[in-house]
């Protein structure tokens, strides 16, 4: 005899029981998870992921790219001064010009070669000199030039007055003239130097002649 057809369904292989699944448990057939929901083991099914927003960090709790701001943008340039050279003088040493700095060597340097030269009178005529020709063109010049000027009149001055101590007491006082010689070429030397550096050197014990 031929079997009767079965409802759709009934006797399908798939409902019967899994001969390996242990005794007393219930056997459900698979199914497949619905769209959107959790697939086995908690994790959402592909593409279930919502797309990041601007407002969350990526993972690592870095900010998204393009959230730093611009380079240099609220911050000091290198250094923290600002522009380069905007909080520095100009470079030279403070002279304008190369000519600047040459007559106020003169002046420094004159002053001893004067001394020597001249006997121990003559230091101020070196300083005299550069600030009548430069003098009144470069306020640099001038500052550098009254500043050795005014030190070498004074010491010259005390140099005079050495030697008429050193007569007056027949020699006993000879040294007096030594040491006014030698002050004006000592400190003429280390203005010089200073000069160099592009400093006015503050000369001790100067009398303000010229200002």
């Amino acid at each position: 005899m031929t079997e009767p057809p079965r409802p759709p369904g009934a006797g399908d292989p798939g409902d019967r029981p899994d001969p390996t699944a242990p005794s007393g448990s219930s056997y459900e057939p698979p199914t497949a998870p619905l769209s959107g929901a959790p697939g086995a083991g908690g994790y959402p099914p592909p593409g279930g992921y919502p797309p990041p927003t601007g407002d969350q960090p990526p993972s690592g709790g870095y900010p998204p790219p393009g959230g730093y701001s611009a380079p240099g943008v609220g911050y000091p340039t290198a250094g923290g001064y600002g522009a380069p050279g905007g909080a520095y003088g100009a470079p030279g040493g403070g002279y304008a010009t190369d000519d600047d700095k040459t007559w106020s060597l003169i002046a420094h340097f004159g002053g001893p070669v004067g001394v020597i030269v001249g006997g121990s009178l003559l230091g101020w005529v070196a300083p005299l000199i550069a600030l009548s020709a430069k003098g009144q063109q470069s306020p640099t010049v001038r500052a550098h030039a009254t500043a050795s000027l005014n030190f070498q009149i004074t010491w010259a001055i005390a140099n005079v007055i050495g030697f008429v101590l050193a007569i007056v007491t027949c020699g006993v006082l000879f040294f007096i003239p030594l040491l006014t010689a030698l002050v004006p070429i000592i400190f003429g030397i280390i203005g010089g130097v200073k000069a160099t550096e592009g400093l006015v050197y503050r000369y001790p014990a100067s009398y303000a002649f010229k200002k």
